[in-house]
């Protein structure tokens, strides 16, 4: 039977709605005001630097799964509810524990000496000896046939360049996270690695590692960058042989937790707007830069937006994310266990690059909330900041969320000194510049506030993609 009339208007209707584009996304005048006002009185506030202070302070190096770890999960927990936060809760992260003891290494025969080294994270446990064969880089290393280092202790000796937005740092770490499982096929006992670093101190630089199934680990290390060239000048003379000791290795399973804040917002509490930074740190500095600073800067700006005269409508939610250094867990967690709710997540940023100052914002908006994307660029512009569209993409622990739909912003920082304490022992307090933090907390405090007071969304979704890498 032919439908009526009106069922048919209907479904063309219906058809039509379906596929409207959205509603250009806004942010009102009076929301703009009020992050002018709320980005001056960031910038005049130590707040961010004193929370930085107590974590490292108070707990120190915090390597994931320790007691520490556990220490610093307290901290923040306290930390929120005296800042006032309205929630304030965990949600656990398991996770495989991996500890080191202790670590030497040497140069034998007539040149002996001391090297200052450091176990990879992942490294097993061990004592090896052997001639050392150097290459210049991955590749070389890579390039050499299978067995032909029995008996020899490979040794890279790739050094980073340096860059305001760190690009060196893929193909340096690539040598670390790839390094060990090459020097396995070609048959080597043990691996080395100039550290992937950018300074010229004696300060190793830690970091994780990955072996290949099938392969079975062997001790890997990195040297500092002036150990790195002593080495590589000892085998320019002639066979140099190394011993390398590394009490290391994994001890079965860790529980720590992603520890979660919020303000809540005044009209639309269920949404969110999600900043934060990694609770966890590797053990040989006191986690200032990495990322003591990410989680004390963005702690500091939901603080702040909270004492704002006019809440913004969503809710402000602070995550300290648990072990990022071995692997993502907090933040593959949190997009796990928040997956169905992604569409209720308006946006997401990460501060995890240290503590220099934002010269640059960008974010994953789509079409239609460009002009949101351009009135928090505007907001942003008295800092010092530049829009950069297309550039960049979602920090360490919101990457796993942004490839199951999360709208994600990039606030970038000044990393040109970054990798001269990324994972070392000079990894400390004093390494951070108190008005360079305190930009960070307004830049982060302004793009916030002004995401969860927008008219519209920024493209949150339940879809599949593939981020952009930072």
């Amino acid at each position: 039977m032919r439908a009526p009339l009106w069922a048919a208007m209907a479904a063309v209707l219906f058809v039509g709605s379906a596929v409207a584009a959205p509603r250009e996304t806004r942010i009102p005048q009076a929301a703009i005001d009020a992050a002018a006002e709320l980005r001056e009185r960031a910038l005049a506030s130590d707040l961010g630097y004193k929370i930085t202070e107590s974590l490292t302070t108070q707990v120190g190096p915090r390597l994931a799964g320790s007691e520490a770890d556990a220490r610093a999960v307290a901290w923040a927990q306290a930390k929120f509810r005296e800042l006032g936060f309205d929630k304030v809760w965990l949600e656990p992260v398991t996770f495989p524990k991996w500890e080191r003891r202790s670590e030497h290494a040497q140069v034998l025969g007539a040149n002996a000496q001391p090297l200052t080294l450091t176990a990879l994270g992942g490294s097993p446990a061990g004592t090896v000896e052997g001639e050392v064969a150097r290459f210049a880089d991955l590749a070389a290393l890579e390039a050499v046939p299978a067995g032909s280092l029995a008996g020899k202790i490979a040794f890279v000796d790739f050094a980073m360049p340096r860059a305001k937005d760190g690009a060196g740092y893929g193909p340096g770490g690539r040598v670390r996270s790839r390094g060990p499982s090459a020097a396995i096929r070609a048959g080597a006992s043990g691996f080395l690695m100039r550290s992937a670093g950018t300074d010229s101190h004696r300060m190793p630089h830690t970091g994780i590692t990955r072996f290949d199934d099938g392969l079975k680990p062997i001790p890997s290390a990195a040297l500092s960058a002036p150990d790195a060239a002593q080495l590589s000048r000892l085998a320019a003379l002639g066979p140099t042989r190394v011993r390398v000791a590394l009490d290391c290795g994994w001890d079965g399973e860790a529980t720590s937790h992603n520890v979660i804040g919020e303000i809540r917002g005044k009209s639309k509490p269920d949404e969110v707007v999600i900043i934060g930074g990694h609770l966890d740190s590797w053990d040989l500095g006191t986690g200032a830069i990495d990322d003591g600073a990410g989680v004390g800067l963005t702690m500091a700006a939901a603080k702040l937006i909270g004492q704002s005269k006019l809440r913004p409508a969503r809710t402000i939610r602070v995550i300290a994310f648990a072990n990022e250094e071995q692997g993502l867990y907090g933040g593959k967690a949190y997009a796990a266990k928040h997956a169905a709710d992604v569409a209720k997540h308006q946006i997401g940023a990460e501060s995890d690059f240290g503590a220099g100052r934002i010269y640059a914002y960008s974010s994953s908006a789509p079409d239609y909330a460009k002009t949101a994307d351009a009135q928090i660029a505007q907001a942003l512009a008295p800092l010092g900041i530049e829009h950069t569209p297309g550039k960049g993409g979602p920090g360490p622990d919101i990457s796993p969320f942004a490839a199951g739909g999360l709208a994600w912003a990039r606030l970038a920082q000044d990393g040109t000194d970054y990798f001269d304490y990324h994972h070392t022992p000079d990894d400390t307090l004093d390494k951070i510049d108190p008005k360079a933090l305190a930009q960070n907390v307004a830049a982060y405090a302004v793009f916030a506030y002004l995401a969860a007071s927008a008219d519209g969304d920024f493209g949150s979704a339940a879809k599949k993609v593939t981020p952009p890498e930072e």
